[in-house]
């Protein structure tokens, strides 16, 4: 498939759909709104010119810096045509995305991953809730703001015979710190017997 006239003909068929797109020897990159997510994935999975049959996977990456802080990352594969193209939206924290479960079944799975690692939303999902971390964890650990700590402790007490969570405290003995360089205070010593 011939990168250049393949995405030429795509923008001609979605200009409301992709944004930009981007094209290197090895990579096929388009930028889509939220909104037209669902119908563009849609469009490339059943269209005899793209068939892009599989999801690979679905991943987040936060950017708190921009206004949309959150980038959802669909990476699809075409066997039909041996081509690969990423798919990029971007959210803010409360603007949801449509599932797109009912397009790619596999596609629960990293939407629950990448709910349970940003805080993504994604709505009409038949079962968004926590993938990896634990049912009472509260935060999203891959967001950049997240604690690296975290906020609580989670661990298994012997004399209550059970696992028990306490808040994190971070304590730290007065330490002293002596900034002055021991080179520094050795050269001008020296200096000094010098003389």
């Amino acid at each position: 498939m011939d990168n250049q006239l393949f995405f030429k003909s795509l923008i001609a068929t979605l200009p409301k759909w992709i944004h930009k797109c981007q094209t290197s020897k090895h990579e096929n990159i388009l930028y889509t709104n939220p909104n037209s997510l669902f119908q563009l994935l849609y469009f490339l999975k059943y269209h005899t010119n793209t068939r892009f049959k599989v999801l690979i996977d679905i991943c987040g990456v936060d950017y708190p810096s921009r206004k949309r802080r959150f980038e959802v990352v669909y990476n699809l594969l075409s066997i039909d045509y041996n081509t690969r193209i990423r798919i990029l939206t971007s959210v803010d924290e409360i603007t949801p995305i449509c599932s797109v479960v009912s397009i790619f079944p596999s596609a629960g799975w990293w939407e629950r991953e990448t709910w349970d690692m940003f805080g993504v939303y994604f709505s009409n999902h038949p079962d968004l809730r926590r993938i990896l971390t634990d049912y009472g964890f509260e935060g999203h650990p891959l967001r950049k703001d997240f604690p690296l700590s975290g906020y609580v402790e989670v661990r298994y007490d012997d004399s209550e015979k059970r696992v028990v969570s306490e808040p994190i405290e971070m304590t730290q003995e007065f330490r002293y710190f002596d900034f002055a360089s021991p080179w520094e205070q050795m050269s001008r010593s020296d200096e000094s017997n010098q003389k």
